[in-house]
């Protein structure tokens, strides 16, 4: 492979980071109501069978004191309503989706998104992270999806979350 090639990959995955939501405002939104629970808040859509997944979803929500963000797994119905089906497929990312514009976020990208929700001193971590460039951010978070499951483990079903937790998971 020559350096274009991999130049070239490199630019089309960055395309693909930051994309508009295949599903329509209407679709969304009769999604949503087909789920019982109206999506006005950024959703973090995770590997619910990853253990590296599951403790960055502890991780977020001991830190979300406020509650500004949900949390629904690749394999729930949310994730079916709401992504593509080339999303649900690829459980080696995390995807951020904006409230309003149904924006998606994936892999680094969706992370410094948590971070600046987080308040600081979790913000500040974000845009460390965000003057790190995409190409490298991604190369470094791909290095890590590729082991979590050696290195992390991997549960058999999907996380439940607690009583008090409950309101913020999306099924």
């Amino acid at each position: 492979m020559n350096k274009s090639t991999t130049v070239d990959q490199t630019v089309q995955e960055s395309r693909n980071e930051v994309v508009p939501s295949p599903v329509s405002q209407t679709e969304s939104q009769e999604a949503n109501s087909g789920l019982g629970v109206a999506v006005d808040k950024p959703v973090l859509f995770f590997d619910g069978v990853c253990g590296l997944c599951n403790s960055s979803v502890d991780f977020a929500i001991a830190r979300d004191r406020q509650g500004r963000l949900l949390y629904s797994p690749l394999q729930g119905e949310t994730a079916a309503a709401l992504l593509s089906e080339q999303d649900i497929q690829n459980i080696d990312t995390v995807i951020f989706r904006t409230p309003k514009e149904g924006r998606l976020y994936r892999r680094s990208a969706a992370i410094v998104r948590v971070l600046w929700l987080l308040g600081f001193p979790w913000n500040v971590c974000g845009w460390l992270l965000w003057l790190i460039p995409l190409p490298i951010r991604n190369l470094g978070y791909r290095m890590v999806a590729g082991s979590r499951y050696r290195l992390f483990g991997k549960h058999e079903t999907c996380r439940m979350p607690t009583p008090e937790e409950r309101t913020r998971f999306l099924p």
